[in-house]
């Protein structure tokens, strides 16, 4: 019994030893929920990732020792690959390879080298400290869609072209004149009838919803009363159901009007084509009626000709007459907008053979 004390006693002494190491070490916090194995040694090896030769960011510290850290990127912006010359939208995301290649003044440049994820291409996008930017270096093209801040009411923030002369005083201040003044006359009066629509709607919505809603009821009335209208239209005439009716106002009347006017046009133009070919008719019948009347007569009479001839001339000028005035009747019956039929050619005939 006194051996297994004994033995505990050793254990716990060479633990609290241990701790001890450890904690002077600067390890301390380590070793909570951490397996170390009995042969680590605190002051041979500093960290648990060095006793196991691996390094704190796992694989993506694989290159390393080539200055190269495995990162997540996403595109800047919209680029064409130079492989496979498919688009590629901006925001999509990569494994990308960083690495620091130069410096502007302090500022360190970095590089990322990315893979195509549709052929397995290679291109390379780097920062540009001078311009607060990314340039494509190789391996792909970018998308120009660069925002022009002057087209916008600005000026251009980033001016450093080298070449350019010194700042005009007078050019800034015209510059941001002008600003002031897209801002006092157009800005900021949009933004106060914003606010001022803005509160109107919000001051009181209970009233403002039963305007809304008495307004609603109102077209929804007029609306099924017209419905009820055009249905009853369609049942009487009997149009079709799927047949849309228009709206009576005063440009469908004046539509319709228009329409009527050239139909009744259309019409009286016809009815006179239809009397001035029944008058060609009746002028080609006149002679041939009146000349053989006339030889009936010179056989049976013996009277002079200058009698017979008047009674001859009589009956002719008689249907005339007659037709004359039946056509004169019909105009005055078609500008009424009437329906009556012209006289039958066949009458007329029969006629002058009864005279």
């Amino acid at each position: 019994m006194s051996t297994v004390r004994t033995d505990l006693r050793a254990e716990i002494t060479s633990l609290l030893d241990r701790h001890q190491q450890l904690a002077v070490s600067g390890n301390a916090m380590q070793g909570f929920n951490k397996y170390y194995p009995p042969d680590y040694d605190p002051e041979k090896h500093s960290s648990l990732n060095a006793y196991r030769g691996k390094h704190a960011l796992g694989d993506r510290a694989r290159k390393i020792g080539e200055g190269i850290l495995i990162v997540r990127f996403e595109l800047p912006f919209n680029i064409w690959c130079g492989t496979c010359n498919n688009h590629i939208g901006m925001g999509v995301r990569y494994n990308a390879e960083k690495k620091k290649v130069g410096n502007y003044y302090s500022t360190p440049i970095y590089s990322f080298r990315c893979k195509c994820h549709l052929c397995s291409g290679w291109f390379e996008i780097q920062t540009d400290p001078k311009n607060t930017r990314y340039v494509v270096v190789s391996g792909a093209r970018q998308k120009e869609e660069d925002w022009d801040p002057e087209e916008n009411g600005g000026f251009a923030v980033h001016e450093t072209d080298p070449n350019q002369g010194p700042v005009d005083p007078l050019a800034a201040l015209e510059k941001s004149t002008d600003a002031q003044n897209h801002m006092n006359n157009v800005q900021v009066p949009r933004i106060e009838a914003l606010q001022n629509l803005a509160d109107h709607y919000s001051s009181d919505p209970y009233t403002h919803s039963l305007r809304v809603r008495r307004r609603f009821r109102e077209q929804k009335k007029i609306e099924k009363a017209r419905e009820e209208a055009d249905e009853s239209i369609k049942s009487v005439y009997g149009l079709p159901e799927a047949l849309a009716l228009s709206a009576e106002d005063d440009e469908t009347r004046a539509k319709a009007k228009q329409e009527w006017e050239e139909g009744r046009q259309v019409l009286e133009e016809r009815e006179s084509a239809k009397r001035r070919k029944l008058g060609a008719e009746v002028v080609s019948v006149m002679p041939r009626a009146s000349s053989s009347r006339s030889s009936a007569r010179s056989g049976q009479s013996s009277r002079p000709s200058s009698s017979s001839g008047s009674k001859t001339s009589d009956p002719v000028s008689a249907l005339r007459a007659k037709i004359l005035g039946n056509t004169a009747k019909q105009s005055i019956s078609i500008g009424g907008i009437s329906r009556s039929k012209p006289p039958d050619p066949k009458s007329a005939r029969a006629l002058v053979r009864r005279i």
